[in-house]
């Protein structure tokens, strides 16, 4: 009996992460094939099939223009597949195209205008950008957001803070230049600043005073066991009813505000794949499919506000993601439209299979990478 309910105790820690990670990753990748989608079908580029996940189909309909919906049996990922396209990458068939006849490469892919091929490729991440600011606008106007005032409460002896001369009761009003409205605010620069020396702007009484402080990296342990390295000053908030407060928000403040806080992903992204490249930040915070599930059946327990923050921030991540100029990949395809506009006529079939055979490459090499931190990651949580 206690063989069972071992059993039945795994399988429901097992959906625990699962049910989640499906949600949070098949919204993702609809909308981001949606986008895809709805401009090919504005331009007038057939789509002949829009899949949500690889291989075997599971469940599938053909619609009244032709196109053939299908669930398929790996959800890592999905596709649209246009009229001459030989594979889900859109990797043209060289040979079915020239045996076309004028009246059949109507609503083709490869015979569609530069412009109109780069409009639905770039769809995709697009998609996935305003997926995140509609998700983070919603949450904003339905639960609205806490925000605490940029006052210090203590300061941590010997801390970056305490050497910057920082004291209990200031109120850092600027960063850099930049204004500072609340503690996240501050908090959200810090973090990823770790090593940067940050001016900032401080109200001590009636004197407002500059001071040089360069945050530390600290490794921090979430309340689900996952460590990340971040930059910390070693200052606590004031939690005091005069520096707290709840903001409401209504559509076009939501908006504005969800715009900024994708920009915010965003930019925290491109600041860590830049200090990755130039060696100050490890790629042991590169995680894969098992740690984009763990991390949904984490924030599932906090609610589905939570889980579906999650999918925001996972959207834009995809969509980044897709414009690397990595063939395969969106952006690859970018780029070979890029060169195409710039020599005046396609690159040669030859050139283009070897780059995608070369994106194939590295595409697979990422999701390795990915997977065996991923393995490590879960192997330090014991």
């Amino acid at each position: 009996m206690s063989f069972l309910n071992e059993m039945l105790g795994a399988g429901g820690a097992t959906l625990g992460y699962v049910i989640p990670f499906l949600f949070v990753l098949t919204l993702v990748i609809f909308v981001h094939e949606l986008g895809h989608f709805l401009v090919a079908r504005w331009t007038g580029v057939k789509v002949m099939a829009f899949s949500i996940g690889f291989g075997p189909e599971l469940f599938g309909f053909d619609d009244r223009h032709g196109t053939r919906w299908r669930l398929a049996a790996i959800p890592l990922g999905g596709y649209v597949r246009f009229k001459g396209d030989d594979d889900a990458a859109s990797t043209p068939d060289v040979d079915a195209l020239e045996r076309m006849t004028p009246e059949q490469r109507k609503g083709s892919f490869f015979y569609a205008p530069l412009a109109s091929r780069a409009a639905i490729v770039a769809a995709g991440p697009i998609a996935n950008f305003l997926l995140a600011i509609a998700i983070f606008a919603c949450v904003f106007m339905a639960v609205g957001r806490p925000s605490t005032d940029a006052v210090v409460d203590q300061v941590e002896p010997g801390s970056a803070a305490a050497e910057a001369g920082l004291t209990p009761g200031d109120r850092v009003v600027a960063i850099d230049g930049k204004e500072i409205r609340s503690f996240t605010d501050m908090q959200r620069i810090v973090t990823t600043s770790a090593g940067q020396t940050l001016r900032l702007t401080v109200e001590r009484g009636s004197t407002e005073l500059t001071l040089a402080a360069t945050p530390r990296q600290r490794e921090m342990t979430d309340g689900f066991g996952n460590k990340q390295r971040i930059g910390v000053l070693g200052v606590t908030r004031s939690t005091s009813t005069a520096n707290v407060r709840h903001e409401t928000f209504g559509p076009i403040d939501a908006t504005i505000e969800g715009t900024k806080e994708t920009w915010f992903v965003v930019a925290s992204t491109a600041r860590y794949l830049g200090r990755l490249v130039i060696g100050r930040e490890s790629a042991d915070q590169i995680g894969g499919p098992i740690r984009i599930a763990k991390t949904s059946g984490d924030v599932a327990t906090l609610g589905f506000v939570a889980l579906i923050n999650l999918a925001a921030i996972l959207s834009v991540s995809i969509g980044l993601l897709n414009l690397m100029p990595i063939p395969m990949l969106d952006g690859g395809h970018l780029l070979f439209y890029g060169v195409e506009a710039l020599r005046g006529r396609p690159l040669g079939a030859r050139a283009q299979e070897f780059g995608m055979r070369i994106g194939l490459a590295l595409v697979l090499m990422l999701m390795i990478f990915a997977t065996w931190n991923d393995i490590v990651h879960l192997s330090s949580l014991g």
